[in-house]
């Protein structure tokens, strides 16, 4: 019998990790939520609130016990499932995401039409649909190729300012600078992993993050191109096929309100955008399950697995690597593109390395290689600050307590899985 099977002990462990647990949160909350300062006759004086800091380590212990009480109780369900069980699950499992997936994308076509006068929930969802788009490019790189970027944001970037470019100084619309912005990102992706093929790991990650750091410092600087920290504005927004949201439109020169005959309403072209980010965001993904099957996505699988094997195998792994920074990067840029549309201004106050690190721990909270992960890691990320406010100045520090339970209960994410996009047929099998 297992030690950890023996109730006695099993409690014991189960105390020792609560007390543990406790200990950092006193640490912590000492000056966080234990000593605050307040104004008292115009000068800060520094007042201690032992009381909340005690309910807050209180918390913690039994939050932590009861976390490795599920943990137990789950370990001793898994062994007890059996062999047949674990056979039928992943199956099971599978039919269950997809139903899940289905669901998310019925929901995400309807919620504008039941939010339809609510600005500031269409709002946040297409915030969360730009954050699933960059999630997705990243998942290219980080998720499927196995190679750590801390610069994703200067793609985003490149792609924002191709854009904002192009229409103001030569009076491009959306659709015709798409591709082009989406190019130059891929452009600068190829230029990224070129010199940095040879790094992996930690190195790879701070060359990458230096990289996005360059760009940024660019953008601030080279006044004469991007106009520096001030800044471009008057970017043109996207119109519904030539018809711009607008309130005054006639027979000459008709709006999309006055086309169709409806009363003009800001939450048209609010609406519009959503609609707009949710069609790029599920032709990113229809694009990139397609490549995870042909042999180039196979490659990024492979080289995440095992790189001397790759070689090994005669795989071209400086191809593979560019082929992946190139795609992300393209598909960063055309997340950039959207959210220039959609700002209407662009700094580089809007590019910093904050942005790639929430991107990446998109990926990562969602698992690796997962693209419905990345929906539900962006969905909570974006909505967990939201409601996180009417914690004020505590905002941040439930929005932190909140990931590190998430990744204390699924370390490998919330939809962690490195299973192959194929698998080979076992011999005699019928081949669909």
């Amino acid at each position: 019998m297992a030690v950890a099977s023996v109730p006695g002990t099993a409690f014991a462990a189960r105390l020792k990790d609560g007390a543990a647990a406790a200990f950092v949160a006193l640490v912590l909350g000492i000056p966080l939520i234990g000593l605050t300062t307040e104004d008292q006759g115009g000068a800060l004086a520094v007042v201690t609130r032992w009381p909340l800091l005690a309910q807050f380590v209180a918390a913690c212990f039994v939050g932590r016990m009861a976390l490795r009480w599920a943990a137990d109780k789950l370990a001793a369900r898994k062994r007890a499932a059996g062999l047949r069980a674990a056979a039928t699950a992943p199956r099971r499992r599978e039919g269950l995401l997809q139903a899940l997936g289905w669901l998310l994308l019925g929901a995400a076509f309807v919620m504008p039409l039941v939010f339809s006068d609510n600005r500031y929930v269409v709002d946040t969802a297409t915030t969360v649909l730009i954050y699933i788009m960059l999630g997705w490019g990243l998942n290219v790189v980080v998720g499927l190729a196995g190679l750590l970027d801390l610069g994703y944001v200067a793609f985003y970037a490149v792609g924002a300012y191709t854009y904002a470019l192009l229409s103001t100084q030569f009076g491009w619309n959306f659709w015709e600078a798409l591709p082009v912005a989406g190019a130059a990102a891929a452009s600068f992706g190829i230029l990224l992993g070129y010199p940095i093929l040879r790094l992996r790991g930690d190195y790879l990650a701070i060359a990458t993050l230096g990289f996005g750091e360059i760009i940024r410092l660019i953008l601030v600087n080279w006044t004469e191109f991007s106009n520096g920290p001030n800044g471009i504005a008057s970017i043109p927004r996207p119109s519904f096929f030539g018809l711009p949201f607008r309130a005054d439109g006639d027979a000459d020169d008709p709006s999309f309100a006055s086309f169709f005959g409806l009363e003009f309403s800001p939450m048209q072209r609010i609406v519009f955008l959503y609609y707009l980010i949710l069609v790029l965001a599920l032709l990113t993904n229809l694009f990139v399950t397609r490549l995870r099957r042909l042999p180039v996505g196979r490659a990024w699988e492979a080289l995440r697995e095992d790189e001397i094997a790759c070689k090994a195998m005669g795989i071209n792994v400086t191809n593979v690597k560019l082929s992946a920074f190139a795609i992300g990067a393209m598909l960063g840029g055309f997340a950039g593109v959207f959210f220039a549309a959609r700002q209407g201004f662009i700094s580089p106050e809007s590019f910093v390395f904050t942005e790639s690190a929430i991107v990446l721990a998109i990926v990562v909270l969602g698992g690796m290689g997962s693209q419905l992960g990345v929906v539900l890691a962006a969905a909570l990320l974006v909505l967990l600050p939201e409601f996180g406010r009417q914690f004020a100045q505590y905002r941040m520090l439930v929005f932190g307590l909140a990931m590190i339970l998430i990744m204390v209960w699924r370390p490998g994410g919330l939809l962690a899985s490195r299973q192959p996009t194929l698998l080979l047929a076992r011999k005699g099998a019928r081949r669909g």
